[in-house]
């Protein structure tokens, strides 16, 4: 499956922005997604993720309460709403998805996933 991120962009503190993800497989249902960020000169680290029917998130605590992930089934694609941003949350933002519904994922863990976008930038100036 390929995945396309996109909605990123410059935006001052305090401001939104929303990403997108789409996936070119049609079997995108059965599919659980992530965001993930790697900031300058900063190791890659987990932002959010969904279950395959989009009932269950997971949120790192240092967006939690600002960033809203989102599974927009029939259209093949998440969404990451980001509000309250912070010049910190400037990265570039990775969709991911793993092609399996899995009890006890380690939603974190890059390693769970199977396929990666290419990211796109997001820049929050103070």
């Amino acid at each position: 499956v390929q995945l396309q991120a996109s909605g990123g962009g410059l935006v001052q503190a305090g401001g939104s922005l929303r990403l997108s993800c789409a996936a070119s497989r049609r079997t995108f249902n059965l599919y659980e997604m992530a965001w993930f960020r790697q900031a300058p000169g900063k190791e890659r680290e987990f932002v959010a993720a969904i279950n395959w029917s989009g009932t269950s998130t997971v949120y790192a605590d240092t967006i939690k309460g600002r960033f809203t992930i989102s599974k927009d089934i029939p259209n093949n694609t998440i969404y990451l709403q980001m509000n309250s941003l912070k010049p910190e949350d400037t990265a570039v933002y990775y969709c991911a998805a793993a092609h399996a519904v899995k009890s006890g994922r380690q939603w974190a863990v890059q390693g769970e996933y199977d396929y990666w976008g290419q990211g796109t930038l997001v820049t929050v100036s103070s």
